[in-house]
C-alpha cells in the first residue's frame, strides 16, 4: 500500500465552503466554518465527506446562507430530499448571460401563445383524451424547462442580492 493519502471526497458542501473561503478566509478551515455554523467539526467533516445519508435541511440552510451559495438549497431538494427529487430544479450556479438568454427564449410570446392555445384545446372539455396526451407531454416538458431556467435565475439573484444587503 502506498504512502500517499487517499484523495478526499469533494462533495457540494465542501466545494461551496472552499469557494466561499475565497472571499471569507474564516471558511478555509473546517474547524472555523463548523464553529460559525454551530456544529461540531467532525459533523461538518461527515457532511463534506459524504459520510451521512442525508444532511439535515436546517444545516443546509445554514451552509447556503454562510457560504452565500443558494444553489445548495436546490441541490439538496433535487438530490437529497426524498420528496422533491423529481422537481426540475437547477443544482449549480451558472452564467447570468446564458440564463437570461434561455429565460427570454422560453418566454417567447409566440411559444407562450401556442402553448396557451394547445392547453385550452386539451382542457376545455374537462377530459384528456388519448390523442391529447402527446401535446400535454410537450406542454409539461416546456414548463419543466422553464421552471429549471427560472430556478437558475433565482440562484443568481439570491446570491447577488445577498451581497447587496
Amino acid at each position: 500500500m502506498g504512502k500517499n493519502p487517499i484523495k478526499e471526497n469533494k462533495n457540494v458542501y465542501r466545494q461551496a465552503r472552499e469557494a466561499a473561503a475565497q472571499w471569507d478566509g474564516r471558511l478555509s478551515s473546517r474547524e472555523k466554518a463548523s464553529e460559525l455554523l454551530g456544529i461540531a467539526a467532525y459533523t461538518l467533516g461527515d457532511y463534506e465527506l459524504g459520510n451521512v445519508k442525508r444532511v439535515p435541511p436546517d444545516k443546509v440552510l445554514l451552509m447556503a446562507d454562510l457560504y452565500n451559495a443558494p444553489w445548495l438549497l436546490t441541490n439538496y431538494c433535487k438530490n437529497e430530499c426524498p420528496i422533491c427529487g423529481f422537481l426540475p430544479l437547477a443544482t449549480e450556479e451558472k452564467n447570468i448571460q446564458g440564463i437570461a438568454l434561455r429565460l427570454l427564449k422560453g418566454l417567447n410570446q409566440g411559444d407562450l401563445e401556442t402553448m396557451k392555445t394547445r392547453l385550452i384545446d386539451i382542457t376545455e372539455d374537462g377530459n384528456i383524451s388519448a390523442d391529447e396526451i402527446e401535446a400535454l407531454r410537450c406542454i409539461s416538458n416546456y414548463l419543466d424547462n422553464l421552471v429549471e431556467v427560472i430556478s437558475e435565475f433565482k440562484i443568481v439573484c439570491d446570491k447577488h442580492l445577498k451581497d447587496m444587503k
